[in-house]
């Protein structure tokens, strides 16, 4: 399940570029954007290979914008977050940010034929939460199911959490997260291993 999550993280997050605007409904944006990079993914033979230079601009260029980062993070470290300093959270999160961009780089390469379906939605007009549910599609195995959460803020929706087969990014990362802090030395702890993780992958 581990691998699992980490490869299938990506081709949950592929679907979201830099298009979110406040008046597309949360269904439009996943469906619209993830047509998008995934017709990038499929034309560029670099990005299937691995290219890491290539994989961290689609990243930062067409995944990341439309995560509500700061919440994620805290989210991810719940009741270490306001026990942290400005300092600790400032650099939690850069390398937090690495991490994911790293996690990125691996399960693009490995994107071959996999599609998206996307189930019925229902949401009221005025909502500012939404949870969208789709399916990845794979050649010979079973269907997987995604959901994504998303908030609507100023600058329009944003996800904030992904659950794939029932497995919450966030609740996933915080459950590893606040093992760390209690095993390794504190907040400071889990700062530095993140660290020593990135700079072996030459983020």
């Amino acid at each position: 399940m581990k691998f699992s999550f980490k490869s299938l993280l990506v081709l949950s997050l592929i679907g979201f570029s830099s298009l979110a605007m406040a008046d597309i409904t949360p269904d439009a944006l996943v469906k619209k954007t993830s047509e998008e990079v995934l017709e990038i993914v499929k034309n560029d033979k670099d990005i299937q290979a691995g290219d890491q230079k290539k994989v961290f601009a689609l990243a930062e260029e067409k995944i990341l914008p439309n995560f509500d980062f700061d919440r994620v993070c805290r989210l991810v470290l719940g009741k270490n977050w306001k026990a942290a300093t400005k300092e600790q959270q400032a650099s939690f999160q850069n390398e937090f940010r690495s991490l994911l961009l790293r996690t990125y780089a691996s399960a693009l390469s490995k994107y071959r034929n996999q599609t998206i379906q996307y189930l019925p939605y229902r949401n009221q007009p005025d909502a500012t939460r939404a949870t969208v549910k789709t399916q990845i599609l794979q050649p010979g195995g079973q269907p997987i199911a995604i959901d994504y959460t998303l908030e609507k803020g100023e600058d329009g929706w944003k996800v904030y959490d992904i659950v794939i087969e029932g497995v919450s990014l966030v609740t996933n990362y915080r459950s590893q997260f606040n093992n760390e802090i209690k095993q390794g030395g504190g907040m400071d702890g889990l700062i530095e291993k993140l660290a020593d993780k990135n700079r072996q992958a030459a983020i």
